[in-house]
């Protein structure tokens, strides 16, 4: 589950750092959240490998800071869209070997975690009903906190 206070970017506890726009909830709801992510390659990979893919975007959320609690139900999938060749009526499929699919599992994680950091910026200050709210990750704040942890290229 996501929590402001565990948030995490470029491994700066930005999450510590803002401790006000904490959600205010003026009526109970229910707490806990779900994150799909879907990875999509062209990679020709065995289904047996894109469960090894798809497992890796674990990781990538957790690099954010977020922790799955008992009721979230966080869903990772993978797919190729690598075809087969075909030879004389016969499919011909070529394969990663297990030792090649290290980038791979590297590159997962770094985008579920970029892919996070990106629809957190893109998000919005949000109120629904009953008037709870849920605050925007304010960009200047960002910013300086990056700068702070001399995590920001200028």
């Amino acid at each position: 589950m996501a929590r402001r206070q565990n948030l995490v970017v470029a491994g700066v506890p930005v999450g510590r750092e803002i401790l006000d726009l904490q959600p205010v909830v003026r009526h109970e709801i229910e707490k806990e959240g779900s994150i799909i992510v879907v990875i999509a390659t062209n990679a020709p990979l065995l289904p047996t490998e894109l469960k090894r893919v798809a497992k890796r975007a674990a990781l990538g959320v957790a690099r954010t800071g977020a922790v799955s609690t008992n009721s979230s139900g966080d869903l990772f999938i993978a797919f190729t869209t690598a075809n087969p060749a075909f030879n004389g009526g016969k499919e011909l499929w070529w394969v990663l070997r297990n030792e090649d699919l290290d980038p791979l599992l590297a590159a997962t994680v770094e985008a579920t975690e970029e892919a996070i950091i990106n629809a957190l910026l893109a998000a919005q200050t949000m109120c629904g009903a009953n008037d709870n709210t849920f605050f925007a990750l304010p960009h200047d704040r960002l910013r300086e906190i990056l700068r702070k942890y001399d995590r920001l290229l200028e």
